[in-house]
Parts: C-alpha cells; sequence; structure tokens
C-alpha cells in the first residue's frame, strides 16, 4: 500500500472507529441505560464478569446486545468501503481487538503504565476505565474513546429527568 493509502486507510479506520463510538454511544447505549433493560442486564447485572457474559455464555440476549452495539460500525463499514476497503477491514480488526482487550481486567491483567500513558492521550479507554463502567454505570462511556464520557454523563442525566418528568405518559403509551 503506497503512502496516500496508507493515509485514507487510517483515517477511514479511525473515521469509523470515533463516529461509530459517537453513535453507539449517544443512540444505543446511554437511552438503553435509562429506558432500556437488555444492555443494564447483559453488562451491569450483580456478580457477573467478562467471563461470564462474553466468553461462556450463549445466551440471546447476550448475543442481542453485542449486535445492537456494533450495529453503528457495521452501517459505517458498508458506507466507507468504497473510500477504502483496507481502512474499514483495519477499523473493524481495531474495534474487535479493543472489545476483547476492555474486559481483560476482568481476567486479572493491568494495563503497563506506557501503554496507560499513551491511550490517555489519545483519549482511548482503557480496560481500567472499562471496568469501572461495569461497576457504577453512570461513568466510563465511550467504548472506544474517552472523549464521549462527559456528554454522555449530561445526556444521561437529562434522559433520566426527562423519563421522571412525563413517566405517566411513556407508561399509559405502552
Amino acid at each position: 500500500m503506497r503512502g496516500g493509502r496508507m493515509l485514507q486507510a487510517i483515517a477511514v479506520a479511525w473515521l469509523l472507529l470515533f463516529v461509530g463510538d459517537f453513535v453507539s454511544t449517544f443512540c444505543y447505549h446511554v437511552p438503553e441505560h435509562v429506558f432500556g433493560k437488555l444492555h443494564v442486564s447483559v453488562h451491569h447485572a450483580p456478580r457477573k464478569n467478562f467471563r461470564h457474559y462474553a466468553v461462556l455464555s450463549g445466551r440471546p440476549s447476550v448475543v442481542a446486545d453485542g449486535l445492537l452495539g456494533a450495529l453503528p460500525y457495521i452501517a459505517l463499514s458498508v458506507l466507507l468501503w468504497s473510500y477504502s476497503w483496507q481502512g474499514v477491514l483495519l477499523g473493524m480488526i481495531f474495534g474487535q481487538f479493543h472489545v476483547w482487550w476492555r474486559h481483560t481486567t476482568a481476567l486479572g491483567w493491568r494495563t503497563p503504565g506506557p501503554i496507560a500513558w499513551l491511550c490517555r492521550w489519545l483519549l482511548i479507554t482503557t480496560p481500567e476505565q472499562h471496568w469501572r463502567h461495569h461497576h457504577n454505570s453512570t461513568i466510563g462511556y465511550g467504548d472506544i474513546f474517552t472523549v464521549f464520557d462527559t456528554p454522555a454523563r449530561c445526556m444521561l442525566k437529562q434522559l433520566r429527568r426527562w423519563r421522571a418528568r412525563y413517566r405517566y405518559f411513556l407508561v399509559s403509551a405502552g
């Protein structure tokens, strides 16, 4: 791959991951914490760990939650494929690697200091940050990028206020 194509592939991979994380966070993850039960039951129920819900579980709810969280990345992959299929593949591989990596804390692995520093500098979520979200669902948003945490917390508070204020309409409409 020549220099220009390599830069294009890197740009498409980054765009796929950044926009995918944005859409997944604000269109699925945060609203699911307020209005849904699927994500919370799969990821935030007491005494659950990564091995239980992601590796050993064959439960359809686990697969459905993973698919719903991945849907923005898949849709963006289709849109970005014609610009750089190499970038799409690179982004999807990195994204899958990150899903596995961010759950290694449950297995006892700790991020080495230099890698943790680089992740902070690049605004990339570490396993330790993601694990905090598993234990406290009001912090640690952004599956890949930490830049989405603060706006996601604001959105979470606002959606909770909205749900409390309009709960009569939400209940009676269903």
